[in-house]
C-alpha cells in the first residue's frame, strides 16, 4: 500500500523493503518513526528525489534551516541583551525604552547592552518548603528580588527575603507571606527612618492587618479553614525572619524562633537570637507585663506558646509581642551565604552544620552537562555549576539532613549566595 512520509510519495521503495515481523521490537521501531512524520506547511520537497537517505537528509537540512530562522527572529539573552526582529513591535519597544533596539531580520544575530540601570540585577538563592512529619503545612516563604529600590536617588535594589512559620493554622503565615514585603517597601520609600525604626514599624503594620483580618474587622474578612471551629482566629499566629540584601547591608529582622544564619569565610554567625520564653531578658519581660512561663513539654507562655515573640496570637498579648529584634550586619568580600530557615531545621541541626553543607554545594564542581534544571531557566554549560543551582541544591540537602534527623516540623529554608567574585 503507497504511503506518504515527508510528503515523498514511497510506493516505489516499499515494494522492495521486507516486511519486519510483528514483534515488539518492531512496534517499538514503528513508533520512533511516527514520532517524526510531520511537514512543515511551507517546506516542499522534490519528488524526483527517490533514495531514502537523500530524502532524509533534504528534509533535516530544511527543518534545520528553519530551526535556524526561528532562533534569529527573536532572540533575549540573558547577558543582558535585547534583540527584536518584529518590525510591528519596534515602535512600541523605542516608545516604552531608551534602549536601542537592532532590526535583525536581515543582520542575522546580534547583541545589544542594556543600560546598567536597567541590568538584570538578582540576587542567586535556592529554596525548599516541606511539610514533613506533620499533617498541615503551615510555613510560608516569600523571595521578592528587587523588590524596591533604597532611595529616589540610589539605582541599587534591594531584595526581600522571608520565613514564616504558623502555630494555629496557616493564614497568618501566608498573610505574612503576601503583605509583609509591601509594607516593608512602603516603609522604606518613605524614606523618614533608619533601617531599625523602619522594620519595628514594619512587622508592627503586619500584626495589625493580622489582627484584623483574623477577628473579621477587615473588609476582606478571613475564609481560612480555622474560622469552622472558632468564629475569630485569636489563637493563630506566626514567627517571622525577614532579611533585606542590599549591595552594603544584611538587614534581618525576627520575631519567634526562625533563624537567619551569615556563613562568611566558613564561620556561622548567627544573625538573630531564637525568642524563647526561657531566655532570661524575654522571661523578665513576660513576667513584668503580668504573664507567666510554665514548663509543659517545654518553656510556654502561659503553658500554651513555645515562642515570646510572634506575629498574631492576640489572645497572648501583652505578653507575646509583634515587635522584631534587627540586626545590620555590612557585607564583606568574604561572604558566602545565607541561610534562613523554621525551626524545623534548626531544632536537629546546628549553625555550624548547616554553614558547612551550604558552604559544600557553592563550593562543589559538576561534570558539564547540556541539559536544563527542573524548575530553572539555567543552562549548566561549565565546568562548574549555576549558583542558583547550587544555592537549591543546598536548600534540599539541609531539608533531607532535617528529616533524616527526625525533624517533627515543617522544614523550610532559604539559601542565599552573597559571593561578590562570581
Amino acid at each position: 500500500m503507497a504511503g506518504m512520509c515527508y510528503g515523498v510519495n514511497i510506493a516505489e521503495t516499499e515494494a522492495t523493503t521486507p516486511v519486519e515481523p510483528s514483534s515488539e521490537a518492531a512496534r517499538r521501531r514503528r513508533m520512533e518513526i511516527h514520532q517524526f512524520r510531520f511537514v512543515p506547511t511551507d517546506v516542499a520537497v522534490a519528488p524526483s528525489l527517490q533514495e531514502n537517505g537523500r530524502k532524509r537528509h533534504k528534509v533535516e537540512k530544511v527543518v534545520e534551516s528553519k530551526r535556524q530562522k526561528l532562533e534569529t527572529s527573536v532572540t533575549i539573552s540573558l547577558s543582558p541583551a535585547l534583540v527584536v526582529s518584529d518590525e510591528k513591535k519596534l515602535a512600541e519597544i523605542e516608545k516604552e525604552s531608551e534602549t536601542e533596539v537592532v532590526d535583525l531580520s536581515e543582520s542575522g544575530p546580534q547583541s545589544v547592552n542594556i543600560e546598567p540601570e536597567v541590568a538584570f540585577d538578582f540576587p542567586k538563592f535556592g529554596m525548599t518548603s516541606v511539610c514533613g512529619r506533620r499533617r498541615d503545612m503551615e510555613d510560608a516563604v516569600a523571595i521578592h528580588p528587587s523588590f524596591c529600590k533604597e532611595n529616589s536617588e540610589s539605582s541599587s535594589s534591594l531584595h526581600f527575603f522571608g520565613v514564616y512559620d504558623g502555630h494555629g493554622c496557616s493564614h497568618v503565615a501566608m498573610k505574612c507571606k503576601d503583605r509583609m514585603h509591601e509594607i516593608v517597601k512602603n516603609e522604606v520609600e518613605k524614606g523618614e527612618a533608619p533601617w531599625k525604626e523602619t522594620m519595628i514599624q514594619s512587622f508592627s503594620l503586619m500584626d495589625k492587618e493580622v489582627v484584623d483580618y483574623s477577628s473579621g474587622s477587615s473588609a476582606s474578612g478571613s475564609d481560612c479553614r480555622c474560622e469552622l471551629q472558632t468564629p475569630q482566629c485569636d489563637a493563630v499566629g506566626s514567627t517571622a525572619v525577614v532579611a533585606v540584601v542590599t549591595p552594603e547591608k544584611i538587614i534581618v529582622s525576627n520575631c519567634g524562633d526562625s533563624r537567619a544564619v551569615l556563613c562568611r569565610n566558613g564561620v556561622a554567625i548567627p544573625l538573630s537570637v531564637d525568642h524563647k520564653p526561657d531566655r532570661p531578658d524575654e522571661l523578665n519581660r513576660i513576667q513584668e507585663a503580668g504573664g507567666r512561663v510554665i514548663y509543659w513539654d517545654g518553656a510556654r507562655v502561659l503553658g500554651v506558646l513555645a515562642m515570646s515573640r510572634a506575629i498574631g496570637d492576640n489572645y497572648l498579648k501583652p505578653y507575646v509581642i509583634s515587635e522584631p529584634e534587627v540586626t545590620i550586619t555590612e557585607r564583606t568580600d568574604e561572604d558566602e551565604c545565607l541561610i534562613l530557615a523554621s525551626d524545623g531545621l534548626w531544632d536537629v541541626v546546628s549553625n555550624e552544620t548547616a554553614c558547612g553543607v551550604a558552604r559544600m554545594c557553592l563550593q562543589s564542581r559538576r561534570p558539564p552537562s547540556p541539559t536544563c534544571s527542573p524548575g530553572s531557566d539555567i543552562t549548566v554549560t561549565g565546568a562548574g555549576e549555576s549558583s542558583d543551582q547550587a544555592c537549591l541544591d543546598a536548600s534540599i540537602l539541609l531539608t533531607k539532613l532535617a528529616l533524616a534527623r527526625r525533624s517533627s516540623d515543617n522544614v523550610s529554608v532559604v539559601v542565599v549566595d552573597l559571593r561578590k567574585d562570581l
